[in-house]
């Protein structure tokens, strides 16, 4: 069998973020979001590869997010090694093992280092100055996990205390703790020689997946079968998706690190000092954006006066803020939440109702990303509705036809190719055109620019069920 010690990153961008509620959604989740202003999460965890001796990246995300995954990839200018689509979120174990037989499909086998798309590190390089020493001990059969020094009581994280092999590089592991009720997690850190569990871990693929045949079989055979079943699909990869559900959600702490005998932990502290951070809550969003003198944080559109110790967002509108303190207040264009910040993370539990409710709110935003390029509803009613349309050059959406809608398309920006009943016309800037209920129509962009479309849906029934599609859409 052929071995390499080559590093193969695998970026672990699944994950809804609730607690980041109305920002985050499940169609469109924390870590695709540029809470920063300048790249999103996903972005800058993939960017953190730079100037590492690695193969390109394995992604694994929900199948879902695929167009998010391959605009954001592009937008950077990266090119993934492959693409992998979880049918729904298992956890971490499943989805590194889902990587870890990927690489291991060609015979060889690689350092996989698996790194959750949703954190943040203040110094990168640090981290990069880290990974060699974590290679090397992973390509010697450890399975290595990077810990980071507390600097506060954290009831949210993981903590691993690591064994009195003292001045190594890499530490033997003695214990882990997960998750901690807030008065053991300041126990933890007033006795000192713990270390934050950060997620991120280096093993060989094949060392991983012996370890999860021993420990947590059920999750490798389910994964086994889901990559034996696997299919292509337009640049993607999806594992067969009934065999994928049949088995467990399971963390790579749980599955693996907790039982196995061969876990080892490199300290981000010193000259690989990375300033780790989790990206989970509002709280979190504080290392992205510098506070102002009076402790507030305010992105988007936003006015404040007077206002102490507090997080204000937004998206669609401007938002005014008049002597409030320690509150988070988050707006988009279909929720708004506001919430003492000790208690903002309670929004996973709105989400909670909301979806019993069955309301959109919970899961969906209303700009969705497609394959040709983007929608967003500006305005919905009973029996209408408008939404912006972006359609990349040379793509097109699915040749198709409604029973219960027409619409009306008036181009902003850009030339569209409009296909309807068998005719094909061209429309310009100011230009629109009817599309009548049941008829066979396409829209497409032949230029070189991005088209812009407002589209007006009027009808007794605008659920996107109402869509048959005659020819798939053309992704640009």
């Amino acid at each position: 069998m052929a071995h390499t010690t080559a590093l193969q990153p695998v970026i672990l961008a699944g994950g809804a973020g609730t607690r980041l509620w109305p920002l985050s959604r499940a169609d469109h989740p924390k870590l695709f979001l540029r809470l920063d202003g300048a790249q999103s999460p996903f972005q800058a965890t993939v960017r953190r590869l730079e100037g590492l001796d690695a193969a390109p990246p394995i992604v694994v995300c929900n199948a879902a997010h695929r167009f998010l995954v391959a605009e954001q990839l592009e937008a950077i200018g990266v090119t993934a090694a492959a693409v992998l689509l979880e049918p729904e979120g298992r956890n971490t174990a499943p989805a590194v093992a889902l990587a870890a037989l990927h690489a291991r499909a060609d015979g060889v086998d690689p350092v996989l280092l698996a790194l959750p798309a949703d954190h943040r590190m203040d110094h990168p390089a640090g981290f990069r100055a880290a990974v060699p020493a974590a290679g090397r001990a992973a390509a010697e059969g450890g399975l290595v996990t990077f810990g980071v020094p507390p600097t506060r009581p954290e009831p949210g994280f993981g903590y691993i205390r690591p064994g009195l092999d003292e001045g190594g590089a890499v530490r033997s592991v003695a214990e882990f703790r997960e998750k901690p009720d807030p008065a053991t997690a300041a126990a933890l850190v007033e006795a000192g020689g713990w270390y934050w569990n950060s997620g991120i871990f280096a093993f060989r693929a094949s060392a991983y997946l012996v370890e999860l045949d021993r420990h947590a079989p059920a999750v490798a055979r389910a994964c086994r079968a889901a990559m034996a079943g696997s299919r292509a699909d337009f640049g993607f990869l999806r594992p067969e998706e009934g065999a994928f559900r049949d088995g467990p959600t399971a963390s790579v702490d749980r599955a693996l690190m907790e039982r196995t005998d061969r876990a080892r932990m490199i300290p981000l502290e010193g000259p690989w000092s990375a300033g780790w951070g989790d990206i989970g809550s509002w709280e979190a969003l504080t290392g992205l954006n510098q506070p102002d003198g009076a402790d507030n944080v305010a992105t988007g559109d936003t006015r404040l006066r007077d206002c102490r110790g507090s997080r204000v967002h937004a998206e669609s509108r401007l938002v005014a803020a008049i002597g409030i303190e320690g509150l988070v207040v988050a707006e988009t264009a279909d929720a708004v939440l506001v919430a003492p910040r000790a208690r903002a993370e309670e929004a996973a539990a709105i989400v909670a109702g909301l979806r019993a409710e069955g309301r959109p709110e919970a899961d969906h935003h209303p700009r969705v990303h497609r394959p040709w390029g983007r929608a967003e509803t500006l305005a919905a009613g009973e029996r209408f509705r408008v939404k912006r349309l972006e359609v990349r050059p040379g793509a097109a959406l699915s040749l198709q036809r409604h029973h219960h809608r027409a619409e009306h398309w008036t181009v902003v920006h850009g030339t569209a190719r409009v296909h309807l009943d068998g005719a094909t016309f061209d429309l310009g800037e100011d230009q629109s055109t009817y599309i009548p209920v049941g008829a066979t129509h396409r829209l497409e962009n032949p230029g070189p620019d991005p088209l812009e479309v407002v589209e007006t849906q009027t009808g007794s029934y605008l659920d996107e069920d109402d869509i048959i599609r005659l020819e798939a859409g053309l992704p640009g």
